[in-house]
C-alpha cells in the first residue's frame, strides 16, 4: 500500500448524500458517516465489553507493569510494519531503551518518533484537532517537513500501479477534519463503534501528506481509553498486521458500498481478537495469595449450588465490610473464573447474584 501526492480527479464515494466523499445530512448538513448496524456488530460490542470487565477485575490482582511496556512496543512495531518499516520487537525495544541499532535510519527515527507519540498519549484529548495536529508531529517529526500540519497537496492511495482511493482535495481538509471532530464530540454512538467510525473516515479524508494509517491507528486507540484506560496498552495494531489484507480490504469494501459497518465490524473483531488473548496474558500474571485463596475456598463451599447475593453470602461467612468482602473475596474468586455473576452487563445492579462455574470435563 504506497501513498503518493498526485493530482487526480477525486473518486466521489457511494450513494445518497456524499458531497465530496464526506456524508452530510439534514437540513443544516450535519457530518454523518453512513453506517447500518448489523447482529454481529451489536454483538461483538456486547461480547467485548464483557471481556472489558474481566480484564479490569484482572488488573487489581495482575502484576500488568511489564505487560504494558511490553504491548507497547508491540503495538509500536507492528503498526510500523503495517507501514513497511523492517524493525523487529527486539530492536524497536533496543530503540527506546536508548541502544544502538543496525538499520535503516528513517526505520529508526520511525521508532524513535512512535515511541515518544505514544508517551504523550495520556496528555492528549481525542476530541481535539489541535492535540491531533500535535501528535502528528510527534510521529512524523524530522520525517516529513510539513509534520504537524495538515497537507497541502492531493494524495492517492496506491496498491501495486492501481489507484484504489482519491482522498479529498486538499482544500477540504480542515472543513472535512472540523465536521469530523464535531461530529465524534456529539455522537452518543458506543464509543467501540464511534471510534471505529472515526478511524475509517480520517483514513478517507488522508489529512496527512504521510502517517495517515499509523494516526488512524493510533487516534482509536487513543478514543478508546477514554472510555476505559487499559486500551491505552491493548496492541490492537498486532492483530491488524497479522489481518492486514483484511484490513486494507475493509477499507475498500466500506468505500464501495458506501457503507462504514464493513470496516467497523472488521475492526470490532480485531479489538476483539486483541482483547482475548490479553485477557489470557494478564490471567497467567495474576498473584492471588494464600488468604485470598482460603477466602474463595470458603466462598466456593458457601455457594454450593447455590445463586446467592453479595449481602447473602456476607451473611454466611460472616464479613460485615462489603468494600472489603469485594475487595479480599468476590475479586480474587472472579479472577480466577471459579464464580460469576448473574447479570454481567451491570456489575453493581441491585439484584446482583453470585453462582459458581461449572467446569467442563
Amino acid at each position: 500500500m504506497i501513498v503518493a501526492n498526485i493530482i487526480l480527479p477525486m473518486k466521489r464515494r457511494g450513494q445518497g448524500g456524499r458531497e465530496d466523499g464526506i456524508c452530510m445530512s439534514g437540513n443544516d448538513k450535519k457530518y454523518n458517516p453512513p453506517f447500518t448496524p448489523n447482529e454481529r456488530i451489536i454483538n461483538l460490542v456486547a461480547e467485548i465489553s464483557a471481556l472489558v470487565r474481566h480484564i479490569v477485575i484482572l488488573e487489581d490482582l495482575a502484576d500488568t507493569l511489564r505487560l504494558r511496556k511490553e504491548n507497547r512496543i508491540k503495538s509500536i512495531q507492528s503498526s510500523l510494519a503495517i507501514e513497511n518499516n523492517t524493525l523487529t520487537v527486539e530492536q524497536v525495544t533496543a530503540i527506546l531503551n536508548g541502544k544502538r541499532v543496525l538499520a535503516p535510519p528513517n526505520d529508526i527515527r520511525e521508532a524513535v518518533n512512535a515511541g515518544a507519540a505514544y508517551e504523550l498519549m495520556a496528555a492528549l484529548d481525542p476530541y481535539s484537532m489541535d492535540d491531533l495536529l500535535k501528535a502528528h508531529g510527534a510521529m512524523m517529526g524530522g520525517l516529513r517537513l510539513d509534520a504537524g500540519q495538515f497537507r497541502a497537496g492531493e494524495v492517492g492511495v496506491f496498491a501495486g500501479g492501481e489507484v484504489i482511493h482519491m482522498a479529498p482535495p486538499a482544500s477540504l481538509v480542515w472543513p472535512h477534519m472540523h465536521s469530523l471532530f464535531e461530529w465524534l464530540r456529539s455522537t452518543d454512538s458506543h464509543p467501540l463503534i464511534a471510534s471505529s467510525l472515526f478511524h475509517y473516515e480520517f483514513e478517507f479524508i488522508h489529512p496527512f501528506s504521510d502517517g495517515n494509517g499509523r494516526m488512524g491507528r493510533y487516534w482509536q486507540s487513543l478514543i478508546l481509553s477514554h472510555w476505559q484506560s487499559i486500551f491505552a496498552w491493548i496492541p490492537i495494531e498486532t492483530v491488524i498486521k497479522e489481518r492486514q489484507r483484511e484490513y486494507y480490504r475493509a477499507l475498500q469494501e466500506a468505500q464501495s458500498c458506501g457503507d462504514d459497518a464493513v470496516f467497523v465490524e472488521y475492526m470490532l473483531s480485531a479489538i476483539w481478537e486483541a482483547l482475548k488473548e490479553q485477557f489470557q496474558s494478564v490471567q497467567e500474571n495474576v498473584h492471588v495469595s494464600v488468604q485470598e485463596n482460603q477466602n474463595v475456598a470458603k466462598l466456593l463451599a458457601v455457594l454450593g449450588n447455590r445463586t446467592l447475593s453479595a449481602s447473602e453470602i456476607m451473611q454466611r461467612v460472616g464479613i460485615k465490610s462489603r468494600d472489603g468482602f469485594r475487595r479480599n473475596w468476590l475479586k480474587p474468586a472472579l479472577a480466577l473464573g471459579v464464580i460469576e455473576q448473574t447479570n454481567p452487563q451491570h456489575p453493581r445492579a441491585r439484584n446482583q447474584r453470585y453462582r459458581r462455574v461449572e467446569r467442563k470435563k
